[in-house]
């Protein structure tokens, strides 16, 4: 079987779970099986938005982030579920665990996709053997439909199995390149948005094709260093390695501080909360994460030290809303006496790139009125890199130093935040 893996590449697996949270949904009540489903915050209200659908609610037109209202308008038949996370993330938790079964390298990227790294693992069979003994069990066990992708490096793998759903197995080598994807408009390759699409016309860039043979200096010019990238990724290329370890880096980000005395004058403690949340929302941006649970620390004189969290409703990073969250918590659990110290804490956490948002028309518009500053600051990293300029929230050093260690942060948001005190939405 070894004749069938690569002498120097390497064979990468990416495992993509097909509409997961309504598939989750599915698998939990079985009743729910072939009709149209959508996952939805805010259920009962007209400003709710879709969070994902099943595929049969897809047919529809029925899309992730339209609004509920408008949604039942295209299907008047739709079952609308609010999210329940903690069964995603048992199904979830499952699902690498199998994963993990076939080689030890396998890194999560969300909640619902990984890469697997099977380059060893020959005994075990051929890689399309491998993919559809994985794809299988995931169905047997869980209930679950997922798409794998076979290629030798990350971005293949990932394009491979975004070309069949549900329940696709896609093989994807070098030598199918100019076949495959070069013909495909540039908006369809991983990576290249709607925005950078438009930017790459401009140069006369339509296809895959055409960013594969484009001139670095013109792409430069245009997108910054992520053009050369595109660039590479177009022709196939892509060095990163899967890495198991980069689910470990962090498990939390948070701040504490021992007040200079005993307090219990809420106006004074509320003030050491918002400069604690303004540094940990610090911390959040400088990682480019967003806090999905926000938990609070208050020790009183007498050295009785409490913590409670709550999970949110949308993955924040910002200061007035981390503030406001923990205001809320320290409300709901002080009991009046004075307070030695003050903690805020933000857990499982997702990456920026792969958090999404529980919309309502109220902060959609908020949001929307925020998009050409966005776009502007987007466009000057894109051509000059990252670091051209740096939202305040992303400098290295922190506006105020507090007593107490920044904890980490996990990427990994599968695992359970091990509080009994906490508090579910």
């Amino acid at each position: 079987m070894k004749e069938m893996y690569p002498k120097n590449g390497r064979v990468i697996l990416h495992v993509d779970m097909n509409s997961f949270y309504a598939s989750v949904e599915m698998a939990y009540d079985p009743a729910l099986k072939g009709k149209p489903l959508a996952i939805a915050g805010n259920v009962e209200e007209r400003r709710g938005i879709i969070v994902t659908c099943s595929y049969e609610a897809r047919k529809f037109g029925v899309k992730t982030t339209m609004p509920l209202w408008e949604a039942k308008k295209l299907c008047p038949q739709l079952i609308v579920k609010k999210p329940n996370f903690e069964r995603y993330r048992a199904a979830s938790i499952g699902m690498f665990e199998i994963l993990r079964q076939y080689t030890p390298l396998v890194e999560p990227v969300s909640i619902d996709e990984g890469y697997m790294d099977i380059t060893d693992s020959f005994e075990l069979g051929a890689p399309i053997d491998i993919a559809e003994s994985i794809q299988k069990r995931i169905l047997e066990q869980l209930d679950l439909p997922c798409s794998i992708g076979i290629a030798p490096n990350k971005f293949l793998a990932k394009t491979a199995s975004d070309m069949k759903k549900p329940l696709g197995i896609t093989v994807l080598r070098k030598r199918d390149i100019p076949a495959v994807l070069w013909p495909l408009e540039a908006n369809e390759m991983h990576g290249v948005g709607k925005k950078t699409a438009e930017k790459l016309k401009t140069i006369g860039i339509q296809t895959i094709g055409d960013l594969a043979k484009a001139n670095e200096l013109q792409l430069k010019k245009l997108l910054g260093i992520n053009g050369i990238r595109l660039k590479e990724r177009a022709n196939g290329n892509d060095m990163r390695p899967v890495d198991p370890e980069a689910i470990e880096d962090f498990k939390s980000i948070g701040n504490s501080t021992t007040l200079p005395r005993d307090i219990s004058n809420q106006q004074e403690l509320f003030h050491v909360l918002e400069s604690l949340a303004e540094t940990v929302s610090v911390r959040l941006k400088r990682k480019k994460v967003l806090a999905t649970t926000l938990g609070i620390t208050i020790r009183y004189k007498d050295r009785k030290t409490i913590t409670r969290s709550k999970k949110l409703a949308n993955p924040m990073d910002h200061k007035n809303d981390v503030g406001q969250i923990a205001k809320q918590l320290f409300l709901k659990h002080w009991n009046g006496d004075p307070v030695r110290l003050l903690g805020i804490t933000g857990y499982d956490l997702v990456e920026l790139d792969h958090a999404y948002k529980q919309l309502d028309l109220f902060s959609y518009e908020k949001d929307a009125k925020k998009e050409p500053l966005l776009h502007t600051l987007s466009s000057l990293r894109e051509k000059y890199g990252k670091k051209i300029i740096e939202s305040a929230g992303s400098q290295t050093r922190d506006p105020k130093q507090h007593v107490g260690t920044a904890t980490s942060f996990n990427k990994d948001f599968l695992r359970s935040f091990p509080n009994q005190n906490e508090e579910k939405d």
